[in-house]
């Protein structure tokens, strides 16, 4: 363990009035009754803002979840973001100023926060930040000094270990020390002046690589102990650390679930995902974090990508379509180098331009947003499959999808429990009408979907 020493004045007084606050909430998937995030990776916070008033408000996203916003090294690597060197707002995608904006913004649009949060290291090599703060790797100055690091200083080797997973270094990253009071109280004091500005929930990266006490020790420290809280945690099997560590603390991102859809949508049946979720051995709905992808996971090819046409676009559908954990819907730019940064600064002047992807506002997906919404509590109910590619099921009484992921079209009669009336196929907006014993005909091409819900009976 690493020495002690005496807090700083502001930073202890923050933590301070976090431990007096009475504790909240733990909240194991998103409060309120939208729980879908739009991840909009390396957007700038001017980008994000009018975003969240043009689209993501508009579709019904509960949640916009925001790169991360500290001062960084330089260089035009996405990952650059990854390395903090100090908590002041000043990185890349914009300023303190900016930042407030755009949460502000947001709100007023009814979307809500989070932040992407890198708590588990600070950068390595040393210069110039991108807001112009100095440092070298153990030495970043007004914050932490060797002093606030593990002893361990090479790189993690060995999953097997838990004490090598979390106290070396992350690809040879700076690993924080965060079982001492300091570094609890200065991480603490980041993420109470991100709450002070609006923010609504955190993503905690790396959080695998931080024993699951000293992120509980962390969160009671702050202003809002109930605060939304997303952990990364992967799981690896016969790994030392689990995922179901971290679920005392709020969610954890389920990896397995995309893993699995790659391999469902590339090579197996549809059918298969009859009792996904829970079924296949992943954890509890109520505290997973769902996406099809995330900005690591479309770089390594573990996951489905956009470059992945129907089959990544049918993912999406049925990942919001199916009531299993609070999904995450990926929005990044085009890549061919894997390291590249964003399009112009992260400055999205328009979507499909520029190299700008913009998943969450592709129809198909940004239109199941609303199904969803509409659909919240409702049990899977009337599953049929073609034992193959073809899959359909409804969402209780208030929705009802369908997948042809088969090379051919497919038309059949459905049964729903549906009222009776006309709906709307959000999918390709053509009107479904359903008979008075919840069924109706359809024709599905290949590799499209069709879904209705009540409360949207025109186009």
């Amino acid at each position: 363990m690493a020495r002690k020493r005496i807090v700083s004045g502001a930073v202890a007084l923050s933590a301070t009035t976090a431990v007096l606050m009475a504790p909240g909430v733990s909240y194991a998937s998103p409060p309120g009754t939208k729980d879908v995030t739009a991840v909009l990776f390396e957007w700038n916070f001017a980008s994000v803002a009018r975003e969240c008033t043009s689209t993501l408000g508009p579709a019904g996203y509960g949640y916009v979840q925001v790169s991360p916003p500290a001062e960084h090294i330089q260089g035009g690597q996405w990952w650059t973001s990854y390395q903090p060197v100090s908590y002041r707002i000043a990185g890349r995608l914009g300023d303190r100023t900016a930042f407030r904006n755009m949460v502000n913004t947001c709100h007023t649009a009814g979307v809500k926060v989070v932040v992407d949060t890198v708590i588990n290291h600070m950068a390595a090599g040393g210069g110039t930040g991108t807001g112009g703060s100095s440092y070298t790797k153990y030495n970043y100055p007004g914050l932490y000094s060797s002093y606030d690091f593990d002893d361990c200083t090479a790189q993690i080797t060995n999953y097997a270990d838990r004490w090598n997973v979390q106290h070396c270094e992350l690809v040879g990253l700076a690993d924080l020390d965060t079982g001492e009071d300091y570094v609890r109280k200065a991480v603490a004091g980041y993420m109470n002046d991100l709450l002070t500005l609006g923010v609504d929930g955190f993503r905690i990266d790396a959080a695998k690589h931080i024993d699951t006490a000293d992120l509980a020790a962390i969160k009671s420290r702050l202003t809002n102990s109930g605060v939304y809280w997303k952990q990364e945690a992967i799981y690896g099997a016969g790994e030392a650390v689990q995922p179901t560590e971290y679920t005392g603390n709020g969610d954890v991102q389920e990896f397995r679930y995309a893993y699995d859809l790659k391999r469902v949508f590339n090579n197996e049946n549809l059918a298969y995902l009859k009792n996904y979720g829970e079924g296949w051995g992943y954890m509890s709905g109520s505290v997973a974090g769902v996406f099809v992808d995330n900005h690591d996971t479309e770089r390594n090819g573990s996951t489905l990508n956009y470059k992945d046409g129907a089959n990544y676009t049918l993912a999406n559908v049925f990942m919001l379509a199916h009531p299993y954990g609070a999904p995450d819907v990926n929005s990044g730019y085009e890549w061919s180098d894997i390291d590249a940064g964003p399009p112009n600064g992260g400055a999205v002047s328009a979507c499909w331009q520029n190299g700008w992807k913009c998943q969450h506002a592709w129809p198909e997906i940004m239109r199941m947003v609303g199904f969803r919404n509409a659909t919240r509590g409702q049990a899977v109910t009337n599953w049929w499959d073609d034992g193959g590619d073809a899959i359909a099921f409804g969402r209780g009484t208030k929705g009802y999808v369908a997948i042809n992921h088969e090379t051919s079209s497919l038309n059949r009669t459905y049964q729903t429990s549906l009222p009776a009336g006309t709906y709307c196929n959000v999918q390709n907006n053509t009107t479904v009408t359903v008979n008075s014993s919840g069924q109706f005909t359809a024709t599905l091409a290949a590799d499209t979907a069709l879904a209705i819900y009540t409360g949207k009976s025109s186009c």
